[in-house]
């Protein structure tokens, strides 16, 4: 398949345009954040417009196939108090839609990326305004939950959300019923909407590395005062099984983020290898630590924006930020590489490519007309 042309909002660090670079020219990009900017024209040549998308007008947009949104997803989510989809942050997803429909031609295949509470939030109907208005456009939808789980160590649910103009045969590319990318949620928040399709996708099939595989054991960590400081957070069951999985290996990771439970402040672990959820390094609870057990010994410290950009997905070439909270906050709020390589090799880059639907009345109305 020829490649094809995307242009990509929201761009941040670009993580995105990482995953596209193989099947996809990234024709022109954009973001508001300069921090972020640095980051992404580091690892990337191609146009980018720092600017706020409230400022951006269609006309300037080249053409492209692909219209990529990883709009805000703060009103979406818990930190954001849930306000939806139509408050300041994630409302930009409305300033989009008036940039597509200002170009001179609809993109042939949008994606949008969000966090869960998309579809989650207010019974859904969030998702449902959002669907209906890509609907109104001619598009055909149909929602998806990834979890960057299945390509890396990191436990990280998104959903996706692809469409295409309805001229397009898309017969080859959906299912009749959901299938493993349709969540409760997603299944739920879909319910009885028009044009929807269920896409589909094939399973990753390649092993996952586990977090200890890609952690810097040799990275600095804590002094021992703040070692003992943050071990004291951990709640008595934590500590348990800490203690009980670290003696059955020479060494072991435990991440974790600190809470607070019933008013006091805790540090609660995982120990599955997997990474929580990176974030943005805004508050101090947002920042993962880890516990690192190495021959019995214990020791703390972040981690680092390597590992985060590892844990993305990013390789070990790509250039970040000297200040740690620069690194980490763009890694936070990134899409992971693998997921979008695989998502655009098995669904944007054929949708890309799809012939008009021989059923579709615009192409008998324009053989009507070539015959006459």
């Amino acid at each position: 398949m020829k490649l094809f042309r995307t242009a990509e909002f929201f761009a941040g660090s670009g993580l995105v345009t990482e995953g596209l670079k193989a099947i996809s020219t990234v024709v022109w990009s954009n973001d508001i954040s300069e921090r972020k900017a640095q980051i992404y024209q580091a690892n990337h040549t191609g146009k980018f417009e720092l600017a706020d998308i409230c400022n951006v007008a269609g006309s300037s947009i080249p053409e492209s196939d692909l219209s990529w949104a990883s709009f805000p997803c703060q009103d979406l989510s818990l930190a954001g108090q849930m306000k939806g989809i139509k408050a300041s942050r994630s409302g930009m997803f409305w300033e989009w839609l008036r940039i597509i429909d200002e170009m001179e031609e609809l993109p042939k295949v949008v994606c949008l990326e969000n966090v869960v509470g998309l579809v989650s939030t207010n019974g859904g109907a969030h998702y449902r305004a959002l669907h209906e208005a890509l609907t109104s456009k001619g598009y055909r939808v149909g929602p998806m939950m990834l979890d960057a789980v299945k390509w890396l160590p990191q436990s990280r649910r998104r959903i996706f959300v692809v469409a295409i103009r309805d001229e397009f045969d898309v017969s080859n590319f959906t299912d009749d019923r959901p299938n493993w990318t349709h969540s409760t949620g997603v299944m739920k928040a879909a319910t009885g909407l028009e044009n929807l399709v269920w896409w589909k996708l094939p399973m990753p099939t390649a092993p996952v590395q586990g977090l200890s595989d890609v952690i810097d054991w040799d990275a600095p960590c804590f002094d021992e005062d703040r070692t003992k400081s943050l071990l004291s957070l951990i709640p008595e069951r934590h500590r348990n099984l800490m203690e009980k999985h670290a003696a059955l290996s020479e060494r072991a990771v435990f991440p974790g983020y600190r809470r607070t439970r019933a008013g006091k402040q805790v540090l609660e672990l995982r120990f599955d290898n997997v990474s929580g959820c990176l974030r943005t390094a805004e508050g101090g609870s947002s920042k993962q630590f880890l516990i690192l057990a190495k021959n019995k010994q214990l020791s703390a410290r972040l981690l680092t924006p390597r590992e985060a950009a590892r844990l993305m997905g990013a390789p070990d070439s790509y250039q970040l930020s000297d200040n740690y909270n620069d690194s980490y906050s763009a890694m936070g709020d990134a899409v992971a590489v693998p997921v979008v390589q695989h998502l655009a090799k098995h669904l944007l880059s054929p949708l890309a490519n799809a012939k008009k639907s021989q059923n579709d009345p615009r192409q008998k109305a324009a053989k009507f007309c070539l015959q006459s």
